[in-house]
This record gives C-alpha cells, sequence and structure tokens, in this order.
C-alpha cells in the first residue's frame, strides 16, 4: 500500500512472488498410507499376473482337484475290472447252463418221439398193428388153426409167449361151444415211435358169438409193444389195462 498526499491508495498489482500459488504439500502421514495401498494395489496386480500369484495358485487348486480325481481313477479302474471279469463268468456261465439245457431237451424222448413228427411212420404202425390184434383175437370153431398160424407171424417175443399158453385153452372151448370171437379195433394211438420200435393204446370192442345165444360185445383196452423187424412191425408185448 502506498501512500500519498491526503489519499490512501491500495496497490493491487501482483506480487512476483506470490502470484504462483505454491502447491500444497499433503503431510507425510497423509501420503504414506497413500503410497502404501498403492504399493500394496500394485503388488497385488503384480502378483495376479505373476505365474506365482492367484492364477497359479487357482490353477493348482484345480490341479490339486483333478489329481485327486485321478488319484480315484485307478481305483475306479480295479472295480470296473472286476465288474467285468464278474459279468463275463455270469454270462458263461448262464451260456454253458443254456446250452447243457438245449442238449438235454434235444435228448429227451419228446425229442426222440417220431410219431410227434412223423404222420406217415406213425400211421403206418398202428395200421400194422391194429390190423394184427384184429386177426389174432379174431377166431371160430372151424377157424381156430388158421388164426394160430397167424399169431405166429404177426407176434413175436413175450407177446407169442403169452398168446400161446392162452389160446390153447380158448381153441378147445370154440370147438365145444361154437364159440365166435370178432375183434374190431376202435382207436389205436401211438404214444411214443422210434427208428424200430413202438409204443401203442389200442381200445377193442369185441363180440362174443354161441351158436344159438344172443351175442355179447365187451370192450378191451390194451398197451402194445411193437418193433420193426423185416421191414414190418410186429407184436411183442400185450398188457391189458
Amino acid at each position: 500500500m502506498k501512500r500519498t498526499a491526503g489519499t490512501t491508495v491500495t496497490d493491487t498489482s501482483p506480487d512476483p512472488e506470490t502470484e504462483e500459488v505454491p502447491k500444497t504439500e499433503e503431510p507425510r502421514e497423509s501420503r504414506e498410507p497413500r503410497e502404501s495401498e498403492e504399493s500394496k494395489e500394485s503388488s497385488e496386480s503384480e502378483e495376479s499376473e505373476e505365474p506365482g500369484g492367484d492364477g497359479e495358485n487357482a490353477g493348482n487348486g484345480e490341479t490339486e482337484e483333478a489329481t485327486g480325481t485321478t488319484g480315484a481313477s485307478p481305483r475306479r479302474t480295479r472295480w470296473l475290472r472286476v465288474l467285468a471279469g464278474v459279468l463275463t463268468v455270469a454270462l458263461l456261465a448262464t451260456g454253458a447252463t443254456l446250452f447243457v439245457k438245449g442238449q438235454r431237451l434235444r435228448d429227451t424222448p419228446a425229442t426222440s418221439n417220431h410219431a410227434l413228427t412223423d404222420t406217415e411212420a406213425t400211421d403206418r404202425v398202428t395200421g400194422e398193428v391194429g390190423s394184427a390184434l384184429s386177426k389174432v383175437f379174431s377166431y371160430g370153431p372151424r377157424s381156430t388153426a388158421a388164426t394160430k398160424e397167424t399169431a405166429k407171424r404177426v407176434l413175436a417175443g413175450k407177446a407169442l409167449q403169452q398168446y400161446a399158453a392162452l389160446y390153447g385153452q380158448v381153441e378147445k372151448q370154440a370147438a365145444d361151444q361154437k364159440l365166435t370171437l370178432t375183434t374190431q379195433v376202435v382207436h389205436a394211438g401211438v404214444t411214443r415211435l422210434g427208428t424200430d420200435s413202438a409204443h401203442l393204446l389200442v381200445f377193442l370192442d369185441q363180440v362174443y358169438e354161441r351158436e344159438g345165444k344172443a351175442a355179447t360185445t365187451a370192450a378191451a383196452q390194451l398197451s402194445v409193444t411193437a418193433e420193426l423187424r423185416g421191414g414190418r412191425w410186429v407184436v411183442v408185448e400185450i398188457t391189458s389195462r
């Protein structure tokens, strides 16, 4: 401020020394925390970028987890191998069982019974056995000798022996009582048919006639075993049922 005569003039010209506003310096205490925070952030940023930082730790975590999985993998592999072995053994055992059962099924009497599959052979044995029985169980007072000869051709073995033992009595009664017996096969079924043997169930109707008396009808049921001999079926066993 300059003084003149009677007037006080205020000097407003800028002071060269004060024109430039001095920079306000922060206190040392306030700078140090900021520098510390910046250094910390920089350090954290560098650590995150460095291989040994959080990224590596995260990677290590995944690696550790993967390592744990890899450690469990051999055990799982062993269990899978054991399971595969057990299944293989089970399948082999099942296959062997089915093979044995199939073999037994092929070897059963049902599968070897041609009566179920060979119609022509079944009809043939039924016709020949039925005809033989009708002839040997049919006779008259004057035809017993012919019946006896027929029995020798169509019967054999045990059947022929049984027939011969009984027919002696039948032959005498037929001559004395004028007895006539007529036998007709009503039905004959083959229960089993092999290549050279057959089992049959035969149903007969028999009519007895005595001279001067009414005829009597009776039914008979026989189990018959026949064998193929010389190209024809021969009855070898007869059982009354």
